[in-house]
């Protein structure tokens, strides 16, 4: 499985109504650090798929969810279990800081 795409419109349903605990990689084009996270948020997508959901929000294409969660800087990683943040990090982090991460919150 690979990385899913959260929206505006599909963020309620897929994250916070997940039965799995879901992970969320805000994001944008424009970012540097985003861009060399990106390929451990998707190996951690197809490494863990069907225990948890792994997901990644453009901020400039959806502010909403963004805002909501306080994201100031990216890239934020947010984990939710039930829809409640249980996990943030901020920056960019390593494979190992990010599969720890997982583990921790699974």
């Amino acid at each position: 499985m690979s990385t899913l795409h959260f929206t505006d419109a599909n963020f309620k349903k897929e994250a916070l109504e997940s039965d799995l605990p879901v992970l969320v990689d805000f994001w944008a084009a424009w970012c540097g650090p985003c861009k060399m996270i990106a390929p451990y948020v998707e190996e951690m997508a197809k490494e863990y798929a069907g225990k948890m959901k792994i997901g990644k929000i453009d901020v400039d294409s959806n502010p909403k969810i963004a805002t909501q969660y306080g994201v100031m800087s990216i890239p934020t990683i947010i984990i939710l279990k039930k829809g409640k943040v249980m996990d943030q990090l901020v920056g960019a982090l390593s494979k190992l800081d990010l599969k720890r991460k997982i583990e921790e919150n699974l």
